[in-house]
């Protein structure tokens, strides 16, 4: 797979990022078995959290071998410096490692995530002294929310930022194009999630064993809008798009990103896009949104 730098970071990474949720609940065979097919396919660009369940642990272990050719992003959803300190350092030690090449602000969605994190004793604090420490060498966001995540941008020289590129979303109400132009213009990393999310999940649909937040496509019946869905994604110039966190999505979208990207979203696509996001509704889409 042909290499996008990320913003200003300068890192070279694959088009197709490995979600750390992929492993969680897994077994560490499974775990070391999913990382090493991403490494073999040219994935280089790993994104976990500690909210994930066991999902550090296991990558951890599994990355350990390719840590030094890798890049690896972690999160903190903690909006004080105190608690995202504590956080950041258990991360570490999780996942076997003594830096982080990326380290965000996870899940911007409002008014109050901005101000706690921003404000005297917030998160930011955190960021700001590890980058210094060399304890993280890039900082980011993950956002929910177009307006704060520029917000963000205005307040901070991020370095990434993760944000829900819904389709769905981007068909009825242009969703991720005011973001696209402020991160270009910033020079900002942008990797973009929720990239296959169908809609979102029905009351006692969701099963054990689900790891996504909303309802995915069927990769049978729903091939063409989720090949569409990723060239939607890709017309807004991200470095990476991050899969569902099942192994079998983070492998169909492998086997179809050069095809994704060698023929763009056209007029075809945006149209077949539309009339399922008209069949799903509003009310629908907002909830997979969140």
């Amino acid at each position: 797979m042909t290499k996008r730098t990320l913003g200003k970071t300068g890192y070279e990474i694959a088009p197709v990022a490995f979600g750390g949720i992929i492993n969680t609940d897994e077994t560490q065979a499974d775990a070391d078995r999913y990382v090493a097919y991403a490494i073999e396919r040219g994935v280089n660009y790993f994104d976990v959290a500690p909210t994930y369940g066991n999902a550090e642990e296991r990558l951890g272990a599994a990355l350990k071998p390719y840590r030094k050719d890798v890049y690896l992003a972690c999160k903190t959803v903690l909006r004080d410096a105190k608690g995202a300190k504590e956080e950041l350092i258990a991360s570490l030690g999780r996942l076997k490692t003594d830096y982080f090449d990326v380290y965000q602000l996870h899940s911007i969605r409002n008014d109050d995530d901005v101000e706690k994190a921003f404000s005297s004793g917030g998160a930011m604090e955190t960021l700001r002294w590890a980058k210094e420490e060399g304890i993280i060498r890039a900082a980011g966001i993950t956002a929910h929310s177009e307006d704060h995540a520029i917000k963000c941008l205005d307040l901070f020289d991020f370095d990434s930022v993760l944000y829900t590129m819904y389709w769905a979303a981007g068909a009825l109400r242009d969703n991720g194009a005011k973001l696209a132009a402020a991160v270009k213009a910033k020079n900002v990393g942008l990797l973009c999630m929720k990239v296959l999310a169908h809609r979102s999940w029905r009351d006692g649909e969701r099963k054990p064993g689900d790891k996504s937040w909303y309802k995915p496509m069927d990769l049978g019946a729903d091939g063409p809008l989720a090949l569409a869905a990723m060239k939607y994604c890709l017309s807004r110039e991200p470095a990476a798009l991050v899969p569902p966190g099942m192994f079998e999505y983070f492998c169909h979208m492998l086997d179809h990103i050069d095809e994704a990207i060698a023929n763009p979203l056209s007029a075809a696509d945006i149209e077949l896009l539309k009339i399922e996001a008209d069949k799903l509704g509003d009310d629908e889409i907002k909830l997979a949104d969140n």
